[in-house]
């Protein structure tokens, strides 16, 4: 009995394994086909929750992140107070020259005279709401953006480069390409940090910073834009605007996770650059890719 038993069971498995492979294939279709017309280089790494699912499109490729290197600014400077060098609580000083006006930031526009804010609620204007000001306060506090990319590299993560803050790369369009990192880096990093089994963070920071990502508010029309409505999604977006000399856009960026009606998830890295597309249709492409992921994933697990 057992000596037909067995071949069966290798049949059934070998099976499964092709169709597995097929979808994912199907998937990786889609997304090329999505692509394919678009004047625009794309980076796209996906992997299901347990990070074994995995596809990659130009996945280690170096692109700029641009503000997506405001999730890792986050995850330093709470792995900063878990050491006790800081806290969240702690009331740091934003003086009116800081402001600068070519910046984004909310926190500018909320207290034009300055303010003293507690670390926590500047790592929601910086990681949330993508504040320019927010980000640097915080870069000086660190230590500078090397710091950054030294704890993110101590951790295991190569393909990794942080080298100036917002003001800096807001004032020279070429000096936004120090700063990059490669969508399968950048899945990593979010696998890492969020399935967090060795205890990078402490379970005070790893709730703050997942609270923060879910709570982002910019690029609403690229992992979220074609999702159905009420998904959640913790992501961190990135933006170069357009060269106006050449019409490029250097960077249109998100990557996060993206959670399933099941409870499951999966994470998700889209990087757009060398564009000569318009900003709507950059973002759609993420959007559409993120969908793609999502009717793939969705209908796996059901």
């Amino acid at each position: 009995m057992y000596k037909f038993y067995l071949p069966i069971i290798l049949i059934q498995l070998l099976f499964t394994i092709q169709a597995y492979s097929q979808n994912i294939d199907s998937l990786r279709n889609k997304i090329e086909q999505i692509i394919l017309t678009k004047n625009a280089v794309v980076g796209v790494a996906i992997a299901d929750h347990a990070g074994e699912n995995t596809l990659t499109i130009n996945g280690e490729r170096r692109f700029p992140m641009q503000s997506v290197f405001k999730f890792y600014i986050g995850l330093a400077m709470l792995s900063e107070i878990d050491k006790g060098n800081f806290s969240l609580d702690q009331k740091i000083k934003i003086k009116k020259n800081e402001l600068l006006p070519d910046l984004w930031s909310p926190i500018r526009t909320k207290h034009p005279k300055g303010a003293t804010l507690a670390i926590a609620e500047i790592l929601e204007y910086t990681v949330s709401q993508s504040d320019n000001v927010g980000c640097d306060v915080l870069l000086r506090l660190l230590g500078g953006p090397l710091t950054v990319e030294n704890y993110i590299k101590l951790n295991g993560i190569e393909d990794i480069s942080i080298k100036i803050n917002e003001e800096v790369m807001q004032n020279n369009w070429d000096l936004q390409f120090d700063n990059w990192t490669t969508p399968q880096a950048a899945n990593q990093t979010l696998e890492m940090f969020f399935n967090n089994s060795h205890n990078l963070l402490s379970q005070n920071s790893y709730d703050f910073i997942w609270r923060i990502m879910r709570a982002t508010s910019t690029g609403e029309n690229r992992l979220k834009g074609k999702l159905p409505k009420g998904t959640i999604v913790a992501h961190k977006t990135g933006w170069s605007g357009k060269n106006k000399a050449t019409g490029i856009t250097a960077a249109v960026n998100d990557i996060g996770i993206i959670f399933l009606p099941n409870g499951k998830h999966f994470f998700i890295s889209v990087f757009v650059t060398d564009s000569k597309e318009e900003l709507s249709t950059n973002e759609e492409i993420i959007a559409d890719i993120a969908k793609a992921a999502w009717d793939y994933f969705n209908n796996a697990t059901k």
